[in-house]
């Protein structure tokens, strides 16, 4: 399998990334990647996670292969260093930085610039005072501060930034602090091997904090670390799929992500890990990989690709066929069915989204049923996929959800909201920046509000096939306008979800006019073979 196949999808970025970033030395804003804020000027701060594309760029500087135009280009170094500047410029004077709101003081912005303009630093031998000590008071916010939510990807980056600037400053000041925050981390792994990430098991960042204790593992060798990593690889080659895609709806963020470099150090000592990259590294070639090309999340793929590229293992394990069998994450609780030929994936706590393959192509990929509702002059969408504990009943060859759709999250932003954010940011918002931002969780991501519907989805496997029967109930449709199943519909605000993935090509399956036919007191049932 060719390394260079990374290198090319990161190096496809940077004409973007650069676009980005405001390159006139005689600017105020010389080095800031927010374009929205030093060229539309349709926002009144720079996002800090911005600075995080300076990675990126110094890695494509030394990216050696023959289609590189960046490579050994000074001004790629002159930019990069620009960029960790203006991060140290524009970071608040205990070294936080903001993301979504004016004095958010956001940790995985902080994290991710930190770890990006440090490693830039290191890797172009870059000399300055100023950032060194910009360096040092991001840290230190970092050691001390605690968001709100257990996300296992950036507490791993939060620990990896301490050891490494610890490294190069030559200090042990945070060990004890690391000790700590790694024992946290640890904690947060299920016994299953997955890593908490809000509400559940998400795939996708899963891959990210593997390469972050990987890098961590790496810096300072651990048994126990790689004990940690052996049990959260087997656990991530659940689910790279048949056609070399990886994650998506079913997971608790939804998130197509996946981070290949941590794989690729694992496979030093564990070569079973090197198979997942080249499983995905098909679905790479086939053009099955997610789009992550927007304004905020361009980087994160972009670094990662490149130092898989850097770190990769020429010597190659045999693939293995894939096991036939049930695979049952009961924590996580999603459940895997592997028949020849046939990988049904299902989110038990999501109601029953699901994916369907044969052979290496993807059948159906299932959001459940949703319904557009008119209350009053409103009108609401209800939804069976919100994360809950529904009634289910798992036995080999058939597989039952019960429970209660549940209100969309629907919430867009106004004149007025966002008048009353600022002014609250401003004035008490900005002393206690946790708190609100364990409030817009809540309203965007977690909980679920019931709404007056009832389903039950029954997978049965008989003649060699899948068989989807879908019940719905109501004591009044009175007010449903509308009713489908998509596949990809989502309804919790997450970073990195609602990217574009081929598999999403799927039409839309529209119940509308099986719901006009259904009258008082009836059900909508709908039966469907794969």
């Amino acid at each position: 399998m060719s390394r260079d196949l990374f290198a090319r999808e990161a190096l496809a970025q940077i004409p973007k990334i650069l676009t980005l970033l405001d390159r006139n030395p005689h600017s105020p804003t010389y080095g800031c990647f927010d374009r929205n804020f030093w060229h539309y000027k349709i926002i009144d701060f720079p996002s800090g996670m911005a600075q995080e594309f300076v990675w990126p760029l110094a890695l494509a500087y030394e990216t050696n292969i023959p289609e590189n135009p960046y490579y050994q280009q000074p001004m790629l170094r002159e930019w990069v260093e620009a960029g960790i500047l203006y991060a140290a410029h524009t970071a608040h004077r205990d070294g936080s930085c903001d993301d979504y709101f004016p004095f958010e003081r956001a940790a995985g912005a902080a994290a991710f610039s930190l770890l990006a303009g440090l490693e830039s630093y290191i890797l172009l031998g870059l000399m300055d005072y100023e950032a060194l000590k910009f360096f040092e008071r991001r840290a230190n916010w970092l050691a001390s501060h605690y968001e709100s939510g257990q996300l296992s990807n950036h507490e791993a980056l939060i620990i990896l930034c301490l050891e490494r600037l610890g490294q190069l400053l030559q200090t042990s000041k945070w060990r004890r602090t690391i000790a700590t925050r790694l024992e946290r981390l640890l904690s947060w792994q299920s016994s299953e091997g997955w890593f908490k990430e809000y509400e559940g098991c998400d795939p996708g960042y899963h891959t990210l904090t593997i390469s972050i204790l990987a890098q961590l593992d790496r810096l300072k060798p651990d048994n126990r670390l790689k004990d940690v990593l052996s049990k959260a690889v087997e656990l991530a080659a659940h689910f790279i799929h048949p056609d070399g895609s990886y994650g998506g709806e079913y997971a608790s963020r939804n998130t197509y992500n996946f981070f290949p470099h941590g794989f690729e150090l694992v496979g030093l000592w564990l070569p079973d890990a090197l198979r997942i990259n080249d499983q995905f590294l098909q679905g790479l070639e086939k053009g099955l990989a997610p789009c992550y090309g927007d304004d905020h999340i361009i980087g994160h793929h972009t670094w990662n690709y490149l130092l898989a590229w850097q770190d990769f293992i020429p010597e190659r394990p045999q693939p293995m066929p894939r096991d036939v069998g049930s695979i049952w994450l009961q924590e996580a609780q999603i459940l895997i069915k592997r028949r020849p030929g046939v990988e049904l994936y299902i989110a038990l706590n999501k109601g029953g989204v699901f994916k369907l393959f044969d052979a290496d192509n993807l059948v159906a990929s299932d959001t459940h049923l949703s319904l557009q509702v008119r209350q009053g002059r409103k009108l609401k969408n209800a939804v069976s996929h919100l994360m809950d504990s529904y009634q289910v009943k798992v036995q080999q060859d058939e597989i039952t959800i019960e429970g209660q759709l549940g209100w969309a999250k629907q919430t867009q932003m106004s004149p007025i909201k966002l008048i009353i954010l600022r002014v609250v940011m401003l004035t008490f918002g900005r002393f206690f920046p946790n708190l609100i931002r364990k409030l817009l969780q809540k309203i965007l991501i977690t909980g679920k509000q019931p709404a007056p519907f009832r389903f039950k989805r029954n997978f049965k496997w008989e003649n060699h096939q899948w068989k989807i029967t879908d019940e719905l109930s109501s004591a009044s449709w009175k007010g449903v306008t509308s009713a489908g199943i998509g596949s990809d519909q989502t309804s919790i605000y997450v970073v990195m979800s609602r990217t574009f993935q081929p598999g999403q090509l799927q039409p839309w399956l529209d119940l509308t006019p099986e719901i006009k036919k259904i009258s008082m007191g009836q059900s909508l049932k709908i039966e469907r073979s794969f």
